[in-house]
This record gives C-alpha cells, sequence and structure tokens, in this order.
C-alpha cells in the first residue's frame, strides 16, 4: 500500500504534499528536521491522506495535488469546512 499524504505546517499554514508507505514515519522525518523542503516550516501535522495499492497510482495523484487544478480543489475542499485529519 502507499500513501499520497498533504501536510501542513502550523508555522506559515502552508501545504506540502509527498507519497510514501508509511504516513506516520514520514511525518516524523518531516518534523525532526530530516526534510530538507519542510524543515523550516516545521511544526507539521497531517490534513489529508489517500491509500492506493501502488506506488504509480500514488503518484499519479501527488501530482494532480500539486497542479493548478488539485491546488483549486483542495482550497475548496477545507474552506467547506471538512474537518483536517489529525
Amino acid at each position: 500500500m502507499f500513501w499520497t499524504y498533504i501536510l501542513q505546517s502550523l508555522k506559515d499554514k502552508k501545504t506540502y504534499i509527498g507519497h510514501t508507505k508509511d504516513v506516520r514515519s514520514r511525518l516524523k522525518e518531516h518534523n525532526s528536521g530530516n526534510v530538507m523542503a519542510t524543515k523550516h516550516r516545521r511544526p507539521l501535522k497531517v490534513l489529508f491522506t489517500e491509500c492506493y495499492d501502488n506506488l504509480q497510482e500514488a503518484k499519479k495523484r501527488e501530482l494532480y495535488w500539486k497542479s493548478g487544478a488539485g491546488r483549486r480543489k483542495l482550497k475548496q475542499y477545507f474552506q467547506k469546512g471538512f474537518p483536517p485529519i489529525d
């Protein structure tokens, strides 16, 4: 199983999108400062996750969420009051 995940910085409220086999472990890596892209934006929390059967599907979905259309969809999704996943 592979996961696409969206993190939010508690420092600046910006999001980070990625994929992994283990969301909890990856969040720990982000929050410990081991990921260069999010090192300066710690702490982070998980906003959203999606599960896929294979790596290719997870990567494809990650690219969608990083696209303009995906970012707009996320903005709509969370403005409608959908509660973040802790």
